[in-house]
């Protein structure tokens, strides 16, 4: 109940809660309560007016009854009349009625809102503070409405005191978390931002967590509040305890707020202003100083509050990934936590060195902590603990530690809790495969894992085997011999027998020369395990027993009486009935071609991502570390020798709609089968391609303005010139990447839409705009995306293209959408540019000069002498002509030094003939740029491109 002076003590109230409190047993308190009700409401129904006073009490045992559990249907009105009083007490018990017991629907809305307007246009605090907690509390789609658009004048008008500047932001929060699409953008925002820079500092806390909000879905319209968070943070921390003495938590100046603008700096990226950065930073050393000073109390809320602010703070060394020495020293500060005897500060450590680990400059600090990890994976009593533990292991490990870090989740994994074993399964099968030297160290410890917890080991990770088994003839028959030996177990998990069935039906002719493992024997182990499976596992076998056929017809007649017996053609299965009897007419009519031809070994898979990653991203959920960890370390040769490929989505993408974390690196997708080498790990076995994946953080492509170029015509960049794949744009909220291919005078392009926020895109629309000269030139199809794109996805978009002509501007591509009540509008070229069209010709010396001067006519030639803007590396103009699309011809120029390409350019109703020379000269720091087509406009155009490029 809220205070009330001595003298208004409401007695009537006092001796009701006293009744109830001395009632014997709940029917005499249902019978006390209904006897005040009848009371009251024969009061509020009575001919005679009540005072204010009286009013008051009444509802005031109202409340009471509710809050005790029981309905009240009556006495809003009264309560709607108590905000009319001029009273304090009598206008807060109103207030407090309502915002209990008034719902959105009320028909009495609208009196509350009439007399919440009286109070906030009264200008007397009290009345204004009592209406902004009043709408703050009910918070509804009425309430913002009415309200949102006068609230902000409040805050930043320069007459309102402190204490209603508090509840004014306060307010203006809540309604902008429950309604933001009511609550408008407008002058004041630029003005509640200075509200950093105020006096008093509870209105400074209160306008922090509001500009917070605010600008994690406007980032543009609040960027100007970092250097004042800055300065203001610079002068928390450098000040001590006594200047701050009404905001100081046990000797630790303003921990809230302290804390509040380090969560906000986290919005942006690190200040572009040398001397705004340079203050930040002596913060952040500020904070680490302090937290390795003795402590000035040993109670536990100073402790709590120094390290809320120490642990924010590495949250924005984290968050800004550009300052090596800040990474290290809180790297190390964490590293001194892990063996704290405090069990919540050896959790949060363990949780910030996951993502450290994820930073080149603090990895190899994380690694330095390994041992500890290890033995708090095997000492800790607390399973939360022991899992971030787990998941630090899987951050820090590399090649250099691999095997000791899965060896340890290994042996961890035979006494792990049941809750978190699948999670571990799926960890230790992808680092196995990423960080595999060794295929048979991959081998061994996929089937060790199998045998350790083969309950909890998901399809994908057994085909995950299958599929690298089969794409690597080095580990074909070690990985044949291995399950053989696996099978004889007593006991076999069936997940074992699964891989055993699949391996040597496929590889059992590697190791039939060995006695120990003739076909005969191989089957009879197989066979022993079949009455303790499932059907799909026994009808994997029986497909194993039919390949058997065909490897070793010395035991054609032993399976012919398996599947001849009426366990297989009288199987109430269907399916194991149907494969029975097709296999036994197979291996009857079939010639020895024939059944070589039907059951011949299975080709190498084509190449797709892991589909382990993907479901292990699916049960952590998005934006954890395992997101993080590829984008900002391992862009090296994966152990195969080709490219790391990227995580995969929750279903595993195909390699031309993989997500943009393999955008900057890989190669573009090969359009006919793929090699039978199989130079990268693949997955056959993922789910079919869907076109959401979740968002790469990050990547080293990122060119294109933060901000939308919807108020300028967009501008094509350069850079895609010479390359296919990559990050186009990139905002706050938006990143757009791109991965394209193209054969003649046709092309495909996938484009990625990335969601970088919580929040859903709505009515998202993409539209390509092409003049009308391009439409004739340049023909594009689409298909649309979903017009919702959730918080942390990805949608993708596929256009097909065909060069009817030559053509010499780029499609725009215009992407509108909402986002948290705002519309949001970008404009980006495409990067469909000729010289996508060429493909490369290889000449010898006479014939390039024959052809050269052919080409001689002025319309034909087109030269630029252009100053070098870029290091003139022999190695990186090389690189740039041939991803220009030309043939780099060696040996062609008299003058070693020059460059010489040939090609010709594709359109549907046209071939062009190009060639092309580039003759650099070091010391002057120029090029000559020549390029002889059979046209003047293709001339043109491809000289401008090709120049940009050096």
């Amino acid at each position: 109940m809220p205070a009330v002076s001595k003298g208004d003590g409401m007695r009537g109230l006092a001796v009701f809660i006293s009744d109830i409190r001395n009632c014997k047993s709940k029917e005499a308190e249902i019978k006390r309560i209904n006897k005040e009700l009848a009371n009251i409401r024969s009061k509020f129904k009575g001919d005679k007016a009540l005072d204010g006073y009286s009013k008051k009490k009444y509802v005031c045992k109202l409340l009471f009854i509710f809050l005790l559990g029981h309905d009240i249907d009556f006495g809003h009105m009264e309560a709607v009349n108590l905000l009319s009083s001029n009273r304090y007490t009598e206008k807060q018990i109103g207030y407090l009625f309502i915002s209990v017991l008034v719902n959105s629907n009320s028909e009495l809305i609208r009196l509350i809102n009439n007399a919440i307007k009286n109070d906030l246009a009264s200008r007397n605090p009290t009345f204004m503070g009592l209406a902004l907690h009043c709408i703050a509390n009910v918070g509804s789609r009425e309430m913002a409405e009415a309200f949102a658009g006068e609230i902000p004048k409040i805050l930043v008008a320069g007459d309102t005191m402190d204490s209603v500047k508090q509840s004014a932001a306060l307010c203006l929060l809540r309604l902008y978390r429950t309604s933001p699409d009511l609550v408008p953008m407008g002058d004041w925002t630029s003005r509640v931002v200075h509200l950093l820079n105020d006096q008093h500092l509870g209105v400074v806390t209160a306008a922090t967590s509001l500009i917070t909000t605010l600008a994690q879905k406007n980032p543009e319209e609040f960027k100007t509040s970092v250097s004042l968070a800055v300065s203001r943070l610079s002068r928390i921390v450098t000040s001590a305890s006594t200047d701050l003495q009404d905001y100081t938590y046990y000797f630790v100046p303003a921990p809230w707020l302290s804390v509040k603008l380090l969560r906000l700096l986290q919005c942006y990226p690190p200040p572009e202003d040398p001397a705004v950065r340079g203050r930040l930073t002596e913060c952040l050393e500020t904070i680490l100083n302090k937290a390795q000073e003795p402590p000035k109390s040993k109670k536990v809320q100073h402790s709590n509050a120094k390290n809320a602010v120490l642990f924010e703070a590495i949250s924005l060394i984290i968050h800004h990934d550009s300052e090596p020495n800040l990474l290290v020293r809180a790297c190390n500060q964490l590293g001194q936590f892990l063996q704290h005897r405090e069990t919540n500060l050896r959790y949060l450590a363990l949780e910030s060195m996951c993502t450290l680990a994820s930073s080149e400059f603090s990895h190899e600090a994380v690694k330095t902590h390994i041992e500890t990890v290890i033995n708090a994976l095997k000492t800790e009593r607390d399973v939360s603990v022991r899992q971030r533990a787990v998941d630090l292991l899987y951050a820090m490990c590399d090649r250099s530690n691999a095997q000791q870090i899965v060896a340890e989740m290994l042996s961890y994994l035979e006494t792990a809790d049941y809750s978190i074993r699948e999670e571990i399964v799926l960890k230790v099968a992808i680092l196995a495969e990423k960080y595999a030297v060794d295929y048979t160290w991959y081998v061994d410890t996929i089937l060790n894992l199998i045998r350790i917890a083969g309950d909890y080991v998901s399809e994908e990770v057994w085909y995950r085997v299958i599929q690298i088994v089969i794409n690597r003839d080095d580990v074909q028959g070690y990985a044949a011999k291995t399950v053989f030996e696996a099978l004889q177990a007593p006991a076999c998990h069936e997940n074992l027998v699964k891989v055993g069935g699949y391996i040597l039906g496929e590889f059992g002719n590697l190791i039939a020369g060995d006695p120990r493992s003739s076909p005969l024997i191989q089957f009879n182990l197989l066979h022993s395990k079949f009455h303790l499976c499932s059907v799909p596992t026994r009808a994997l076998l029986l497909s194993t027993y039919i390949k058997f056929v065909n490897l070793f017809p010395e035991v054609k007649t032993t399976i012919q009486d398996v599947l001849r017996s009426d366990s297989q053609l009288k199987n109430a299965d269907v399916e194991l009935q149907q494969r029975a009897v097709e296999y036994l007419r197979l291996s009857t009519v079939a010639s020895t071609d024939i059944l070589a031809t039907v059951l011949e070994e299975m080709p190498p898979f084509p190449e797709r991502e892991s589909s382990i990653l993907a479901k292990l991203k699916k049960k952590k959920g998005p934006n954890t570390v395992t997101d993080l960890e590829d984008a900002k370390r391992e862009r090296s040769a994966d152990v195969n020798g080709g490219p790391e490929p990227a995580p995969a989505s929750a279903a595993s993408t195909p390699s031309p709609s993989a997500d943009l974390l393999g955008l900057g690196a890989a190669p573009p997708a090969p359009v006919g089968p793929p090699p039978s080498s199989g130079g990268l790990l693949v997955d056959v076995f993922s789910d079919s391609p869907s076109a959401v994946a979740p968002l790469a953080p990050g990547s080293e492509d990122n060119f294109a303005s933060g901000k939308p170029a919807s108020s300028s015509p967009p501008i094509l960049c350069s850079l895609f010139v010479c390359k296919n794949n990559g990050v186009l744009f990139e905002n706050q909220l938006l990143q757009i990447g791109l991965k394209s291919e193209f054969r003649q005078n046709l092309g495909r392009m996938f484009i990625f839409y990335g969601n970088k926020t919580s929040t859903q895109f709505l009515n998202f629309t993409p539209t390509l705009i092409c003049s009308d000269d391009l439409q004739t030139n340049l023909s594009l199809q689409t298909k649309p995306v979903d017009p919702t794109v959730d918080g942390g996805a990805q949608v993708q978009q596929v256009v097909n293209i065909e060069c009817v002509s030559d053509f010499t501007e780029a499609p725009v591509l215009n992407i509108q959408f909402r986002y948290g009540g705002t519309f949001q509008n970008v404009s980006v070229k495409l990067p469909i540019t000729l010289n996508k069209f060429f493909q490369p010709t290889e000449m010898a010396s006479q014939d390039f000069f024959q052809r050269w001067k052919q080409l001689s006519s002025p319309q034909q030639e087109v030269q630029n002498i252009f100053k070098a803007k870029h290091p003139m590396d022999t190695e990186i103009t090389k690189a740039k002509i041939i991803g220009f699309g030309s043939a780099l011809l060696e040996d062609v120029d008299p003058n070693p030094a020059n460059f010489v390409g040939a090609g010709i350019i594709h359109t549907k109703t046209t071939q062009i003939g190009c060639l092309l020379r580039l003759e650099p000269n070091l010391q002057a720091q120029m090029y000559r740029l020549t390029l002889r087509t059979s046209k003047e406009t293709v001339s043109q155009r491809l000289c401008e491109l090709l120049s940009e490029q050096f």
